[in-house]
């Protein structure tokens, strides 16, 4: 960090950090300068901030001018935020790269957490927790099951620090050294403006866990930030939109790295996360609470609304990636691999 090594919480922390916040319109101007004050305000100073724009001059202007102590730098790749966030790792300086949602807060120790879990050298990447701030107040029959739709840790995650196969991308970091090693994210597969598609970073924790076996990618909720949900989120329709593209996407990473490591995690969550919710759905309902009647539905709908994603992503050609991802599995999965694409 800036000054060297920190003290925090008895760990000396030696990491000089480089934080990522990737944006694209101006309409999260707002909260695009809090999220920066945030990272500005840490317990354990940044070695620098990076604001990554994607494909918007005026925005890029904007954080010039405006934005202090800031490096703004322009997506020069594929446009997304895949795009967006390699354009960022390009321009960083740090042994560490955290990544962080525009419209996140982080809490004032939150990098000083995500640098604690380096302590662990097979360590590769650190990711934290994203506590949703619903605009308009959380909709009463909204699974937090389904947490995910918003972008947020959603029921069913470790509630201490975990070996995880990936992590939610508004709040994650990485050695610098494992995208020397793995290349960027996949573009292709991420989110492009407002199209509510993911898993880029699940992607790119498997391909850092194929090329090293023993790594760990942990994710520590105690590093959490805060991340804004606005209303035209809240409802059903996006809901329905989400759940269907990340179908889409899953189907994109079972296919290029095989279903035993893109699903592991979904098998789990399907078959344990999910039924509990239910029920609990159910047991709120013969309390009084009418509500949960409506959590337990959006949880039966959830699933079958992913998994018509994931089977028509199953049958669609699999695309050739665009540039500043990693190569196609044939060519970057080893020798013996369980992929089934």
């Amino acid at each position: 960090m800036t000054d060297g090594a920190q003290r925090y919480g008895g760990t000396i922390i030696s990491l000089k950090a480089s934080v990522v916040i990737c944006a694209y319109t101006e309409e999260r101007w707002d909260h695009l300068v809090r999220s920066v004050e945030s990272v500005q305000r840490q317990t354990a100073s940044p070695l620098e901030v990076i604001v990554a724009v994607d494909h918007n001059d005026a925005l890029l202007e904007r954080v010039s001018t405006h934005l202090r102590d800031v490096v703004a730098v322009s997506n020069r790749d594929q446009r997304g935020l895949s795009g967006a966030r390699n354009s960022g790792l390009a321009a960083a300086r740090g042994e560490l790269v955290a990544f962080l949602d525009d419209d996140a807060v982080a809490e004032p120790d939150w990098l000083a957490r995500l640098a604690e879990g380096y302590a662990d050298p097979r360590v590769l990447g650190v990711g934290g927790a994203v506590v949703p701030l619903w605009v308009r107040g959380r909709p009463k029959s909204f699974p937090a099951e389904f947490d995910w739709v918003v972008g947020c840790t959603y029921q069913g995650m470790p509630e201490r620090a975990s070996n995880v196969r990936n992590f939610i991308g508004a709040n994650m970091s990485f050695l610098r050294e494992v995208f020397a090693e793995i290349g960027g994210f996949r573009s292709g597969i991420g989110r492009v403006g407002n199209r509510p598609v993911g898993c880029e970073e699940t992607e790119l924790c498997i391909r850092a866990l194929r090329r090293r076996p023993e790594g760990i990618i942990l994710y520590e909720p105690r590093a959490r930030v805060r991340h804004t949900v606005p209303a035209n989120r809240a409802g059903w329709r996006y809901f329905a939109s989400r759940c269907y593209s990340e179908g889409l996407s899953k189907a994109i990473v079972a296919r290029l790295w095989g279903s035993g490591e893109g699903l592991a995690t979904e098998r789990a969550y399907t078959f344990r996360t999910l039924p509990r919710g239910v029920v609990r759905g159910f047991a709120d309902a013969l309390r009084g609470d009418v509500s949960g009647l409506g959590r337990a539905a959006a949880i039966m709908s959830g699933l079958s609304v992913t998994t018509a994603g994931y089977l028509v992503g199953r049958a669609r050609p699999l695309a050739a990636n665009g540039s500043g991802g990693a190569p196609l599995a044939a060519e970057a999965a080893p020798t013996g691999s369980s992929s089934d694409a």
